[in-house]
């Protein structure tokens, strides 16, 4: 029966807000969907429009998946996008001329995938090759999409559970942007480390030495706060959030971090602040919790970083205090 006009949907209940997801649970789903992402985002990397700080080739949540910003040239064509669907399982590829090609995510390998999305990027008229046909930082980093045959883990459910995760995830931190009227970049999935993001960004221009690779230099080429998630790995064996500061600030570890189970973990030269994802999903407040880790980490770094907070602020995505709402303001 078709849903009538004016239904309502199922209520969410706290349990429903964080829903669960071990690593271990969908670890060989997440290894083959993983690959899948980076073939897709080395397509965007070579067919975008590039962007400050790699904003071209990431993926954008949509209500049943991922997509790619629009790719192609006004010049030379055809635009398209790339979507992954994780309701229909499909690799969705469409162009601005009306057609469309669709990949199943299922009974593939990441050669098969890999070979049936390059067929289907030139059935939309659009001619692709890209510089590097091989898993960025992964284990297998050597060996081309098109020979692996080894990871070929696609379960719907599960693939579904996850994206449910990262579409509640998105939803929180859009949120966390709303109060912050500074620079900041889309909430956006990195297909490279899997994590999902978003950056707030200062005018401070960071001087780098010439060993730093480019990937990194534009990246990092402004002070910038980062919030987001990741699902685990082998170094994280657990869904977790996170924040950093990069540069770090001297002194971040000795900030205190909301609630008492977040903690600052050493990473590379500096620290993150981590919150494993279980703290909040089976807290009272899922929501809040979250919110709250991320707001003491901004805060932490911002304020050692000399950022001024309380212009930065954008109450509920307002950025005239007059129409804002009594609120407490920036503490000292």
């Amino acid at each position: 029966m078709a849903e009538t006009a004016g239904a309502t949907a199922p209520r969410t209940t706290t349990g429903d807000i964080l829903p669960a997801l071990p690593l271990e649970s969908w670890r060989p789903t997440k290894e083959t969907l993983h690959r899948y992402a980076q073939i897709i985002g080395k397509v965007a990397l070579a067919k975008g429009i590039r962007r400050n700080h790699w904003w071209h080739m990431t993926y954008r949540l949509t209500a049943r998946g991922w997509t790619t910003v629009p790719l192609g040239s006004a010049a030379d064509g055809p635009v398209f996008t790339c979507e992954f669907d994780f309701f229909d399982h499909v690799l969705r590829l469409s162009n601005d001329h009306g057609t469309q090609e669709e990949i199943p995510l299922g009974g593939q390998s990441v050669a098969s995938f890999y070979l049936e999305t390059m067929n289907g990027l030139r059935n939309l008229g659009v001619d692709v090759t890209l510089a590097h046909p091989t898993p960025f930082d992964l284990p297998d980093h050597g060996r081309p999409f098109d020979e692996d045959e080894q990871h070929h883990h696609y379960d719907p459910v599960l693939a579904q559970r996850a994206f449910r995760v990262q579409s509640q995830v998105g939803r929180i931190l859009e949120q966390f942007s709303a109060s912050y009227s500074g620079k900041i970049s889309p909430v956006q999935l990195f297909w490279h480390t899997f994590d999902l993001s978003v950056q707030r960004f200062s005018n401070r221009k960071i001087d780098m030495t010439d060993a730093v690779d480019p990937v990194t230099r534009e990246a990092y080429s402004r002070e910038d706060i980062s919030a987001g998630f990741w699902f685990g790995d082998d170094k994280i064996p657990e869904p977790t959030f996170y924040a950093y500061t990069a540069p770090e600030p001297a002194g971040l570890t000795a900030r205190p971090l909301r609630p008492d189970a977040a903690r600052w973990v050493p990473s590379g030269s500096g620290h993150n602040a981590y919150l494993a994802y279980d703290v909040p999903r089976t807290s009272a407040d899922p929501v809040g919790t979250v919110l709250d880790f991320f707001e003491s980490a901004y805060r932490a770094g911002a304020t050692l970083a000399g950022w001024d907070g309380p212009a930065l602020a954008c109450q509920g995505g307002i950025t005239d205090p007059v129409l804002w709402t009594p609120h407490v303001g920036w503490p000292e």
